[in-house]
């Protein structure tokens, strides 16, 4: 398929390889609990991409970003899912590292390390909604002598078993504003890690409990809103949204492209029911990929969450009636004998739990389309 060819050009020109390493185990293999795509997506240079050439990264734009996950996730959606958590917190955070460094030269340091160390980083930031706080803080800081006493968890926390980094929005009591965001090493005394995750779907993505238990970090490992820097949250915040579901949305394209490919490969059905399976898949990845291109021109960051938002429900649609027609297509058989059918269909399924709801998104993107009729 043309968008699928394009994918994996794509990543393989930042990752040699690794396609290649990916397709040489049997798809149930990649999408087990001790699947070793994440080992593989280190290996070949993943945590890089999105850092510029000058932090030693691959400098990818978001165009080539939604691309390469497409194209991973055709061979492993949990990879995907992991990979999602890793570069939309380094995304998130090189929005404030630019012309004006926003974040604490410490955070600076460790984020530089990411692509010469091939770094992997954790997210502990809430999925929030546009409207809403994605930073929300899932653990609470209690000050300390030089920093803070951190105790809480995320679960699940894709990357758990793996990670290098941890990112993560604190509730801090009493303090105005009364949230921070902490980047530490994931080897910082007090961090665990605890069983959660008991599906098969989208296993290999390491989605456990990160627990922090009395986790110090020093005063220069938090990031806190400033008199001179009012907007570094909400700056934050939107940039993570938008990248969050711009990558994620592109997984589950993937995931569906896998799918519609072994229909289209076994021939069956009428062609008209065969370009429609195409048709459906294209239209969802144009649709991310429209947003990837925008954000790469300088969109304004409310019309990137609104269309970001409108191209994950459109594509959750499309992705749905694709992958629907393609299991029809490929017949009882194949679903009852070959659990790779299910899996692959069942991966797809996902892309309905990561918040926000569409009841959840409702009044925050009728607001953003249509500021007057949000209320009626």
């Amino acid at each position: 398929m043309l968008m699928l060819d394009r994918a994996r050009s794509r990543c393989d020109h930042h990752h040699p390889g690794l396609l290649k390493a990916l397709t040489d185990l049997p798809l149930p293999e990649r999408e087990a609990p001790t699947a070793p795509g994440v080992g593989l997506f280190r290996a070949h240079d993943g945590p890089g991409l999105l850092l510029p050439t000058e932090l030693g990264g691959a400098g990818a734009d978001p165009v080539d970003a939604v691309q390469v996950m497409r194209a991973l996730s055709t061979c492993s959606p949990s990879l995907g899912a992991a990979a999602t958590m890793h570069h939309f917190s380094v995304a998130a955070l090189l929005g404030l590292i630019g012309d004006e460094v926003r974040v604490p030269p410490a955070q600076l340091d460790l984020v530089t390390r990411i692509a010469p160390e091939n770094l992997l980083v954790a997210s502990g930031w809430a999925e929030g909604t546009s409207g809403q706080d994605l930073l929300e803080p899932a653990v609470t800081a209690v000050p300390t002598d030089g920093g803070y006493l951190i105790s809480g968890s995320k679960k699940p926390c894709s990357l758990a078993r793996s990670m290098d980094l941890l990112t993560a929005s604190v509730a801090i009591p009493g303090e105005q504003p009364p949230i921070g965001v902490i980047v530490i090493p994931a080897d910082t005394p007090g961090i665990s890690r605890h069983p959660f995750w008991s599906s098969q779907v989208l296993a290999g993505a390491e989605s456990d409990e990160v627990r922090l238990t009395d986790v110090f970090v020093p005063e220069q490992l938090m990031l806190r809103t400033r008199p001179e820097d009012p907007m570094v949250m909400l700056d934050l915040q939107n940039a993570g949204f938008t990248w969050f579901q711009m990558l994620i949305t592109s997984v589950y394209v993937g995931a569906a492209g896998a799918l519609v490919e072994r229909a289209l490969a076994r021939g069956r059905g009428s062609v008209t029911d065969r370009a429609e399976m195409i048709v459906q898949l294209e239209s969802s990845a144009a649709l991310v990929e429209g947003v990837a291109r925008a954000l790469r021109d300088g969109i304004d960051v409310d019309v990137a969450v609104a269309a970001v938002l409108t191209a994950r429900f459109a594509a959750m649609r499309s992705l749905r009636a694709a992958t629907d027609l393609a299991t029809e297509l490929l017949g009882g058989n194949a679903f009852f004998r070959d659990s790779e059918v299910a899996l692959l269909l069942s991966a797809t399924r996902a892309i309905a739990f990561h918040p926000p709801s569409r009841t959840g998104a409702a009044e925050s993107l009728v607001s953003l389309h249509a500021p007057d009729a949000a209320a009626t």
